[in-house]
């Protein structure tokens, strides 16, 4: 139920569903004569637009949850890997049997460099299909043809194909890691990791955060960015949207803690 809803919640309260529904809101007024308000309406959605749009306001969002955790300590006795998915567009993937990688695919370069490191760690990737209303394989599965290609034997890779969202990645991760001896590595990006490790310590796992797919330099102020308003704007909308995320669980019980820290 709680996935159910957080998906229709997003859909309305998303940034751009917002633009939309003013916009729409404008249009209404203007159309039964009330043309102030609709100008004012649109005036706010210019406004709004503009700002998210043209400044750094995004990255002022998602710095502060990128830079909740810091360089990772290196261990020297890791059991598992556990990367979380959300790194691969699952219908090009499944269509065309490719990897095909969105903004995040650094998890699976990071966790790759890691399996390297530590080549007698279980990988286990954690991700069920993203799309409710498609056929699609599950992102552990495209993560599985990513790490076959570069040389990582399918008997190191542990795939966990169910999860829907990361309260399932810490559940069904923690049944697969139950009773593991050694430390476990969790990677994720940066800003989806305080969620991340507050819903694997309220599973019982301790893990060693590595925080990958930096989307801000840390140390960024308000000011304008003409260069990439598009970007500027995915940046705000997923910072919101993780801010968002952080108050829900706390407020459902998923977490134990607003802001997860080391």
């Amino acid at each position: 139920m709680f996935y159910v809803v957080s998906k229709l919640f997003w859909l309305v309260a998303q940034p751009i569903s917002i633009v939309f529904l003013l916009v729409l809101t404008g249009l209404v007024l203007v159309l039964t004569g009330r043309r102030k308000a609709a100008i004012a309406t649109l005036a706010l959605v210019l406004i709004t637009v503009g700002f998210v749009s043209y400044t750094s306001i995004g990255a002022l969002l998602i710095q502060p949850l990128e830079n909740r955790f810091g360089e990772p300590r290196v261990p020297s006795n890791v059991s598992a890997i556990v990367m979380l998915g959300g790194a691969t567009t699952a219908r090009p993937s499944t269509a065309r049997k490719i990897v095909a990688l969105n903004d995040a695919g650094e998890r699976l370069t990071t966790t790759l460099w890691l399996a390297q490191q530590y080549p007698a760690a279980r990988i286990v990737l954690s991700g069920g299909g993203a799309l409710v209303a498609d056929a699609a394989e599950s992102e552990a599965e495209t993560a599985r043809r990513f790490f076959l290609a570069m040389g990582i034997e399918d008997s190191q890779l542990v795939l966990e194909g169910t999860s829907r969202n990361t309260i399932e990645n810490a559940r069904f991760t923690g049944e697969l890691l139950a009773g593991a001896e050694g430390e476990i590595i969790l990677v994720t990006s940066a800003f989806h990791m305080p969620r991340s490790v507050g819903l694997f310590r309220k599973e019982g796992i301790d893990v060693i955060p590595w925080p990958t797919d930096f989307r801000s330099t840390g140390q960024e102020s308000l000011a304008l960015d003409l260069a990439n308003p598009t970007r500027n704007l995915e940046t705000a909308t997923t910072a919101i949207r993780e801010w968002v995320g952080l108050v829900a669980y706390r407020v459902s019980g998923q977490i134990d803690d607003w802001f997860p820290a080391p």
